[in-house]
């Protein structure tokens, strides 16, 4: 039996899973992505940043 996913979990799902298709778009046009680091907005590529998650 599946366990039923609570709102916030499904905010929380659709939320990553929004993420990681921005992060593939820029990727694949080569487009950086706008962050927020150390107080500031820095932009980095998205190969860069993947390597960075790991």
């Amino acid at each position: 039996m599946k366990k039923r996913l609570s709102l916030q979990e499904k905010a929380y799902c659709a939320m990553k899973e929004a993420v990681r298709e921005v992060v593939e778009r820029h990727k694949e046009t080569g487009r950086p992505l706008s962050i927020w680091q150390n107080g500031k907005v820095v932009h980095i590529s998205a190969t860069k940043l993947l390597r960075k998650r790991g």
